[in-house]
């Protein structure tokens, strides 16, 4: 579906890290009125970096085969079972007794969608496939992470700043 692939386990933290590279190398390029990069045969310009980068946000913002969007609470199909704790446990309104650590895994294996959304969090992705596995068990599709959001925020500063 054109989204970068690198490897099986979260393969979106290659995708936003990559991507913000990407960003970098063409503001690096533009500070220096540089406007092409060559790369063997291959030649590049500031624009053909910056139009990739924007196919991999609008891919993980939900342009893609599934038409979901892999940022939590974002769009109408989105990651409702993360492998997040904060998000399958029960609200302390709606279960205001201790919780240990071991009890929370009751909540962790149910089937159903996750009763706190963390919103804005970014998942693993979908493998080489496009194929999504709605399991909180699948971690490696399932889990967000600090690796995979951070250089997100840089990337939506870009082209925020672009709008």
């Amino acid at each position: 579906g054109g989204l970068l692939y690198k490897g099986s386990e979260s393969n979106l933290q290659y995708v936003t890290t990559s991507s913000f590279l990407l960003l970098t190398y063409a503001k690096y390029l533009n500070s220096n009125e540089q406007n092409i990069v060559s790369c063997g045969t291959t030649t590049l310009t500031r624009h053909n970096i910056i139009s990739l980068v924007k196919t991999q946000v609008d891919y993980i913002l939900g342009n893609n085969p599934t038409n979901m969007s892999y940022m939590v609470a974002f769009g109408d199909k989105y990651p409702k079972h993360i492998h997040h704790r904060g998000s399958s446990m029960p609200s302390v309104h709606n279960q205001p007794q201790k919780i240990s650590c071991n009890d929370g895994f009751q909540y962790f294996h149910l089937g159903s969608p996750n009763p706190n959304d963390l919103v804005g969090a970014i998942v693993g992705g979908p493998d080489s496939n496009d194929n999504f596995s709605h399991d909180r068990n699948n971690y490696q599709q399932s889990e967000p992470a600090t690796y995979i959001n951070a250089p997100f925020v840089g990337v939506l500063a870009f082209f925020s700043s672009k709008a």
